[in-house]
């Protein structure tokens, strides 16, 4: 019993240790508590996001434009290794003010021909482009031999589908379609893009003039860069080059971390795409997806970007003017490589 005016005994070693294992047990208890409140906002973090994305996935695939493009008719190619995209690029004017077809230099005629005809190919060597000149000649089933470009105007995404078919012997199973506004409008949304010509290019018709060397374009510098053709050596082959650098370029910028966590740029460009792109009725939001991360691994150097072999350019045929004559054999090979989905042959590629 303690007296007063003595101090009280200093706990014991048992008294001491119990006190520390109470506060170390009630301190583990807050600490469980902290994490379990934790995890609960985690989870709920989560559970927003995924629900987020489902529904922007859900508007995202409700926006999606579809065309009829891939038929069926007597003597189809049979389907081989991998997928085939038909990429196409149209001239229609359709949308476009007098002012804008004045500011993009391209007229006021009606326009329903291809400016960008080309094959897609995925599969287990990575993505190959192969770019058709729109001047190649070839036969448009139903309307003798033809440019490429003109099975658009006589029949429409169907009979262009038909006659890259029946020329290159390979099976398309997707379509996409982009025309002059749309091209613009997407790259203006994107903010513009980085193309570095290797030489100067002056083209009045398109509108390009640009200097050698790293640049941004906007949209219709864009499209100027890839039309030019007339101050070119090279005309049309010296075109699908610059096709591609463009295409290469908008896939690299849509799907770069900076366009992806941009705060306010990933909204626009999927409504601005969506709305410009047209494509095959079997196709949605995950192929259109696979075809921009395909189109970026061609950019970043892990696929083929080549142009059908030509053994004749700018051979004058009457009635059709100035036409390209494949080099049969070495597009045979190409093709086969493709079908089959092994590597093109070097001795193919230009």
């Amino acid at each position: 019993m303690e007296q007063l005016g003595q101090e009280p005994p200093p706990p014991s070693a048992t008294t001491d240790r119990a006190g520390r294992r109470t506060g170390r047990a009630r301190g583990g208890r807050r600490r469980r508590r902290w994490l379990r409140r934790t995890l609960l906002v985690l989870l709920v973090v989560v559970v927003l996001l995924v629900a987020g994305g489902v529904a922007a996935y859900r508007w995202a695939g409700g926006q999606v434009r579809h065309v009829a493009a891939i038929g069926t008719y007597p003597g189809r190619p049979a389907a081989g290794a991998g997928t085939n995209w038909l990429l196409v690029g149209s001239d229609s004017r359709a949308g476009l003010t007098p002012r804008q077809r004045k500011e993009l230099h391209v007229g006021n005629s009606g326009g329903r021909n291809t400016d960008t005809v080309m094959v897609l190919h995925t599969g287990a060597h990575g993505p190959s482009l192969v770019s058709l000149p729109r001047d190649s000649y070839v036969p448009v089933p139903g309307h003798g031999r033809r440019k490429i470009n003109e099975a658009y105007a006589d029949g429409g995404p169907q009979l262009l589908t038909r006659t890259v078919e029946e020329a290159t012997g390979l099976r398309i199973e997707r379509y996409a379609e982009v025309n002059f506004l749309g091209l613009v409008q997407v790259v203006d949304a994107l903010g513009g893009v980085r193309i570095c010509p290797a030489k100067p290019l002056k083209d009045a018709k398109s509108g390009a003039d640009f200097r050698a060397g790293c640049q941004h374009m906007d949209g219709r510098q864009g499209l100027a860069y890839a039309r030019a053709r007339y101050s070119d050596p090279q005309g049309d082959l010296g075109r699908v080059k610059r096709q591609r650098q463009l295409m290469g370029a908008v896939a690299d910028r849509m799907l770069s971390t900076g366009t992806l966590v941009h705060p306010s740029r990933p909204g626009p460009v999927v409504r601005t795409t969506l709305a410009a792109i047209r494509v095959d009725e079997g196709a949605g939001i995950r192929q259109l997806a696979e075809l921009g991360w395909s189109m970026r691994k061609i950019t970043g150097g892990a696929g083929r970007a080549v142009t059908v072999p030509v053994a004749q350019p700018g051979v004058s045929v009457s009635g059709a003017g100035d036409v390209l004559l494949w080099d049969t054999p070495k597009a045979r090979q190409l093709f086969d490589a493709l079908r089959k989905d092994d590597p093109i042959p070097t001795s193919v590629i230009n």
